[in-house]
């Protein structure tokens, strides 16, 4: 699809709670047109469809039966559903926003990604997390990360408990850490304990990869309070930034390259350094984060870009491999989790609950 002046004909399969918000985005998406959504329950569906004015089907072969037009779908139905609902699109050129994770094994990400590839289809993943305005940020600073913390928690919220905390939240966090990190993995040591159910609720994993980059990650689901906060250190600055406020600050080491000569020369001439405040001494940025108009929500963002790519049929900014690599480092931490040995430990529990 070529043509920049008509909008491309859409669809949403699955109108759940993710699924509810990709419909009212394209709605008033412009270069969009929201032909209809799918569910199998047809009463959601067609609530969902009433509040947009569109169709509404029960299957995907339905839809393809009623629009035999159409040029892009989010799929936003269960993880383990993807394969089955996006690879008949595929095979008809249609392009597909997938949610996030991709797939739930790397065979079946990559049986999407060659999908997509066989038959020219745009495949775009769903880590909505990409388009953050502070994410999108630290990605343009090209820097080279050489450590780097991400913490992911927040109660327990009951939905997509189908799969473990690595598949749900850390997914987001493996994503960017590949993004900006740009370096095979060479090893991971990771924890996990189930706290709720068969799946693992809370991780925590120590990535190394061949750079030298050193990635930790925490993510839980059964935590007392949201928090979601990345902070990157690299030979050049450090950068902190808050996924919830969209907001960072960046400390570079060139704007305190003086304060940091005076407190060395200081240090090495034995001189009292007792009431010096360490603050004063240096200079913090805030995270500059210049967009287009209506870039800074995410998934605005996000399905524009996919609806760009379906247009142009260029590269989208979130590929299939980009997808696939973030299932294979989750699962990479799920293996990681199995290995863990615990003092005591009979055997039972998370060690075999784990898929």
């Amino acid at each position: 699809m070529t043509d920049s002046d008509t909008p491309a004909p859409v669809a949403v399969i699955g109108v759940g709670r993710m699924g509810r918000h990709h419909a009212r985005t394209y709605a008033k998406l412009a270069g969009a047109d929201l032909r209809a959504v799918v569910d199998p329950d047809a009463r959601r569906a067609e609530t969902v469809a009433d509040e947009y004015g569109c169709g509404f089907y029960d299957s995907v072969e339905a839809l393809l039966s009623g629009e035999p037009d159409l040029a892009a779908v989010s799929v936003a139905t269960p993880t383990q559903t993807h394969l089955a609902t996006a690879g008949p699109l595929l095979q008809r050129g249609v392009g597909c926003l997938v949610e996030k994770p991709l797939a739930p094994t790397v065979e079946e990400a990559r049986a999407l990604a060659s999908a997509a590839q066989d038959h020219g289809a745009v495949l775009q993943v769903g880590h909505t997390e990409r388009f953050n305005p502070a994410v999108r940020a630290v990605a343009a600073m090209d820097i080279t990360p050489r450590f780097i913390e991400i913490d992911r928690v927040s109660p327990m919220t009951f939905r997509s408990l189908d799969v473990g905390v690595v598949m749900d939240l850390m997914i987001h966090d493996l994503d960017i850490v590949l993004m900006l990190v740009r370096s095979k993995i060479q090893r991971i040591e990771a924890v996990g304990i189930a706290v709720m159910g068969d799946c693992e609720d809370i991780c925590d994993c120590r990535i190394v990869f061949e750079s030298g980059c050193v990635v930790n990650l925490t993510a839980s689901r059964v935590a007392l309070k949201t928090e979601r906060k990345l902070r990157l250190f690299s030979e050049d600055a450090y950068v902190t930034l808050d996924y919830q406020s969209r907001s960072g600050v960046v400390l570079r080491r060139s704007s305190n390259a003086l304060a940091l000569s005076a407190v060395r020369e200081a240090i090495h001439t034995g001189a009292d350094l007792s009431d010096v405040d360490y603050q004063d001494l240096i200079n913090v940025e805030q995270l500059a984060m210049d967009l287009p108009e209506g870039e800074d929500d995410p998934l605005t963002a996000q399905l524009g870009a996919f609806i760009r790519a379906v247009r142009s049929g260029e590269a989208p900014p979130v590929t299939a491999e980009d997808g696939y690599a973030a299932v294979d480092a989750a699962q990479r931490v799920l293996e990681g989790i199995r290995r863990h040995k615990w003092e005591g430990a009979t055997g039972e529990g998370i060690l075999n609950a784990l898929p």
